[in-house]
């Protein structure tokens, strides 16, 4: 729950949906959509223990059919998107990396934007990570889509963290606590060829997991206070904005 009430989010212009899971229907989003959030395997609406998170275990995830959130089905080739969260991490059972929210589904080749932890990739761990394609699959020459923006500081377990990242279509950005995480050679990362359009069989909006390698995975295992997500890149001073007139009291 925010002590605030959001104002400066919700009066943005670029707001597609905003989740602060602490109204009397937590699942649906405040903002220009009202988008419903599913638990995979349950129809009840109702939050969980916390009324004021949404409290993801392990192996556990929410979509949105694609064919019910239009607008989080960002692509083009001059296409931006930012997406926010405000989470507390914790451990699960393996090491791995993991999703937070956005669209993306590796094992059809349908990938467009994530926002992701602990991606691992090029000595990287437990940072903020941005994920974008253009193509779907993976980055040509390459096993897996290394096109991401990986910021320099970790995201502790146990304790509340601001994450984000922004997509302009020149370059993605990851930021940690309001602020631009800059990392040499990979935040930011130079990449132009827009996002994927994956069609209207593309991967579904998620959070908490993504579909790879033929099912589920890549599981984000804690706790999501709020999530929004933007049709335009936010500037480094609108992240620190929200960061800084976004107070948790939990």
């Amino acid at each position: 729950m925010f002590r605030t009430n959001n104002d400066i989010l919700l009066a943005s212009p670029s707001l597609i949906c905003f989740w602060d899971f602490s109204s009397v229907t937590p699942l649906i989003s405040k903002g220009r959509y009202s988008y419903r959030l599913r638990k995979e395997g349950s129809d009840d609406d109702e939050n969980q223990s916390n009324p004021k998170t949404l409290h993801i275990k392990e192996g556990e995830y929410y979509f949105i059919p694609r064919a019910e959130c239009k607008a989080l089905n960002i692509h083009g080739k001059n296409a931006e998107v930012t997406v926010l969260a405000w989470i507390k991490r914790e451990e699960k059972s393996f090491i791995q990396c993991e999703a937070i929210a956005g669209m993306w589904n590796e094992t059809e080749k349908k990938r467009q934007y994530c926002l992701f932890l602990n991606l691992r990739l090029f000595d990287s761990a437990d940072q903020v990570c941005g994920h974008i394609s253009g193509v779907g699959g993976p980055t040509p020459n390459q096993k897996w889509c290394i096109d991401a923006s990986i910021g320099a500081h970790t995201v502790n377990y146990g304790e509340w963290s601001f994450v984000a990242f922004t997509y302009d279509g020149k370059e993605i950005r990851s930021y940690l606590n309001g602020k631009f995480d800059e990392r040499q050679d990979r935040n930011p990362y130079p990449y132009q060829d827009g996002i994927f359009d994956a069609g209207e069989n593309g991967s579904d909006f998620t959070v908490g997991a993504v579909h790879r390698l033929g099912e589920m995975g890549n599981d984000f295992v804690g706790e999501i206070a709020g999530l929004a997500v933007f049709n335009r890149a936010l500037s480094p001073f609108e992240i620190m904005d929200i960061h800084l007139n976004s107070d948790l009291e939990i």
